[in-house]
C-alpha cells in the first residue's frame, strides 16, 4: 500500500493525527479572552483612572481675586410655646358614657422671629380655633400615628388661618394626655 492510501484509511501508525480547533474551543480560548481584555481597557478608559487631574489655575499677580458669592444665612427657626389646653372630648349622644378629657401642650415653629408678636396678638383667636376643633374629637380620632398626623395637620391649618400674615411652619406636640 502506498502512504497516501494509508493516510486516507487512517491506518498510518507512525504519524500523529492533526487536530484542529473546533468552533466552541476557538471561541473559548481565543475570542473570549480578547473580548475580556477589550472590555477591561474600555472600563479603565471610561472610569477616568488614566486621566490626569485638571491643573489648578495659578493666580495672576496684580489681578484682583473674584469675590466668592456668599450663601444667604439660614433662616432662624423660632419656637413659640402655647399655653396648655384641656378640653373634654366628644363622647357621642349616649348618656351612660363617661367624659374623656384631652390635655395637650404644643409648640409652634415660626419662620421669622418677628412673627412672635403677631402670634401673641392673635393668641385668643388661635386658642378659640383649637378649642372648637378639639372638643369635636373622639378618642378614636386620636388613635395611632395616622390620627396624630391628622391632628397636627388640622391644628397647623387653623393656626395659620388665625395668625395670618405670620407663617407657622409646624405644630410640635410637647405633651398629650387622654383621660
Amino acid at each position: 500500500m502506498s502512504a497516501e492510501a494509508m493516510d486516507e484509511e487512517g491506518g498510518g501508525e507512525g504519524q500523529p493525527e492533526v487536530k484542529r480547533f473546533a468552533g466552541k474551543k476557538l471561541i473559548l480560548f481565543i475570542v473570549l479572552p480578547v473580548l475580556l481584555v477589550i472590555g477591561a481597557i474600555a472600563g479603565v478608559f471610561f472610569s477616568g483612572i488614566l486621566s490626569k487631574p485638571a491643573p489648578k489655575p495659578e493666580p495672576v499677580p496684580g489681578a484682583e481675586a473674584e469675590p466668592v458669592p456668599q450663601r444667604p444665612a439660614p433662616r432662624q427657626t423660632v419656637f413659640f410655646d402655647m399655653p396648655d389646653l384641656i378640653v373634654n372630648l366628644n363622647t357621642g349622644t349616649s348618656a351612660t358614657r363617661r367624659t374623656n378629657f384631652l390635655k395637650i401642650s404644643v409648640s409652634l415653629e415660626l419662620e421669622n422671629p418677628g412673627d412672635i408678636e403677631l402670634v401673641t396678638q392673635n393668641m385668643p383667636r388661635i386658642i378659640d380655633n383649637f378649642q372648637i376643633y378639639l372638643r369635636e374629637l373622639r378618642i378614636d380620632d386620636l388613635q395611632g400615628s395616622a390620627g396624630l398626623y391628622r391632628l397636627r395637620e388640622e391644628l397647623l391649618r387653623r393656626v395659620n388661618l388665625a395668625a395670618r400674615p405670620a407663617r407657622v411652619k409646624d405644630v410640635l406636640f410637647k405633651e398629650m394626655l387622654v383621660q
